[in-house]
């Protein structure tokens, strides 16, 4: 399909608040993070990724139910404002026993809403071109990376505010101009109800064999501020090199390559950081693949498309961890 520049710049802003809205969730949980047991620590990150990853089936459901989604992004970001302002209380001690796990699942609905949100707009807006899905999913990694590692109190309040503007912005142009609202044609297979649910779990099963992999990977670096920045920039470019590759080569010549490289950095990732760093690149070059193959088998659905691939990311990481 043809690109219009208002395409691209919706396509720019999701992506642009990807990258956000996961930094200003690592950013909440790491400024609370010094006032928190290790045991309790555990348990309010378990409570985020669960709520964050585990909801979206169910909030997928609702956008693609949903016919004015913008409704979702706005829920989005007031769930993640009023986690940031619960943040800012609970570490004035003002209500410090209740105000942790609140935050978590303040912040883990709020990300929810937004991630199938914006699978949602780019599939649709795109006509599912893998590229874009790529570039949207790519964005997170380095938002987290960034979270991580910078942040502060002045960090968050620059994400709380950058998202409430973007997403006025995006809902003003999305509402004055065609683009992204509007279905282009899409490629779609037409197969049975059993046909559909085998595909699905097996593409969840590769996701999960994905976040294990990728934990895997880098399980016994020393994770240094650079290192973790590193981590996320070539899970990013690798997201983003995934769409690219899938769209010039086609799906299986791209798998065949990437999952070579990656086994063979897998077995040489003991030998230093390059290794790794190059395997998780061709890991993650699978990302835009699975969402691009669900998003086809599961048409008009794309938002339980999205999420039930995210929610398949838990177990692989819960294994690693284990």
């Amino acid at each position: 399909m043809t690109f219009t520049k208002p395409l691209y710049l919706k396509i720019g802003i999701c992506s642009a608040l990807h990258l956000m809205v996961d930094g200003l969730c690592l950013c909440c949980l790491y400024l609370l993070a010094p006032s928190l047991s290790a045991q309790r620590l555990v348990g309010i990150f378990l409570t985020y990724n669960m709520l964050a990853f585990l909801s979206q089936p169910i909030t997928g459901v609702w956008a693609d139910r949903m016919k004015q989604r913008h409704w979702m992004l706005l829920f989005s970001v007031m769930l993640l404002a009023l986690a940031v302002l619960t943040t800012a209380l609970t570490a004035s001690k003002e209500i410090s026993a209740i105000g942790m796990p609140i935050v978590a699942v303040l912040q883990g609905m709020g990300n929810s809403l937004f991630h199938v949100w914006g699978g949602k707009q780019v599939a649709v807006g795109t006509g599912n071109d893998i590229r874009s899905l790529g570039f949207f999913v790519a964005t997170g990694a380095i938002g987290l990376s960034i979270g991580y590692v910078f942040f502060s109190w002045l960090l968050l309040c620059i994400f709380v505010i950058a998202i409430s503007l973007l997403s006025v912005f995006y809902i003003t142009i999305d509402t004055e101009s065609v683009g992204i609202t509007n279905r282009p044609s899409t490629k779609r297979y037409e197969v049975s109800t059993s046909v559909i649910c085998l595909i699905i779990l097996a593409l969840m099963m590769a996701v999960m064999l994905r976040s294990l992999v990728s934990e895997t990977f880098t399980m016994n670096l020393t994770k240094c501020n650079a290192v973790v920045l590193l981590i996320g920039g070539a899970s990013m470019l690798g997201k983003m090199a995934g769409g690219w590759v899938a769209y010039r080569l086609g799906i299986i010549n791209s798998l065949a390559g990437v999952i070579l490289l990656a086994h063979v950095c897998y077995l040489c990732r003991n030998q230093s950081l390059t290794m790794v760093l190059v395997g998780l690149f061709a890991v993650n070059c699978t990302m835009p693949i699975t969402l691009y193959l669900a998003n086809a088998v599961l048409s008009d659905k794309e938002g339980l498309a999205f999420g039930l691939l995210a929610a398949a990311l838990i177990p692989g990481y819960l294994l690693s961890t284990l």
